[in-house]
């Protein structure tokens, strides 16, 4: 009976260390200088892509806002963190638009539910090019390399 106290002790133990570690990990990417969210209380799924090198240019709603009412052109790119096909789209998609020169705004509809709805979006990814301040087009979920750099260069850069 001693020797199971002790072994149930050790575990409890662990798992209680575990969760403190978790803790300070998730504490310090949140005050890191990679969090675009600012003091958003954000969800696990979130915090783990703050250090993620395919999702450095996080956009806020209410900058897409401002950005559309003023008529910018906004290349606008809802994803979730959750989202498997995000999570193997993404990869592909930001070094591309990195080779190519274009901006790409991404939105996290998995901590700002609203979006959904604001913008129509029926599944992540979503990508939604906007010119001045208005949707000109929009393509849902993964697309082959082939097809996305022609989607870029064409409807993206005019070429």
């Amino acid at each position: 009976m001693k020797k199971l106290l002790i072994i149930g002790s050790v575990i409890v133990l662990l798992f209680a260390a575990i969760i403190v570690l978790t803790n300070v990990s998730n504490k310090s990417k949140l005050a890191s200088a990679n969090n675009p969210y600012g003091d958003k209380e954000l969800k696990q799924e979130t915090i783990d892509q703050l250090d993620d090198k395919n999702y450095q240019n996080i956009m806020l709603p209410d900058e897409l806002e401002k950005k559309l009412e003023a008529g910018e052109d906004v290349n606008a790119y809802f994803f979730s963190p959750t989202c498997v096909h995000c999570q193997a789209f993404t990869p592909k998609l930001m070094p591309i638009a990195d080779e190519l020169g274009v901006d790409i705004a991404q939105l996290n509809v998995y901590e700002y539910n609203d979006l959904w709805d604001k913008y129509k979006i029926n599944a992540t990814p979503t990508f939604i090019r906007f010119e001045g301040g208005k949707e000109v087009t929009r393509f849902e979920g993964a697309l082959a390399e082939k097809d996305l750099r022609a989607f870029l260069n064409t409807i993206v850069l005019k070429k």
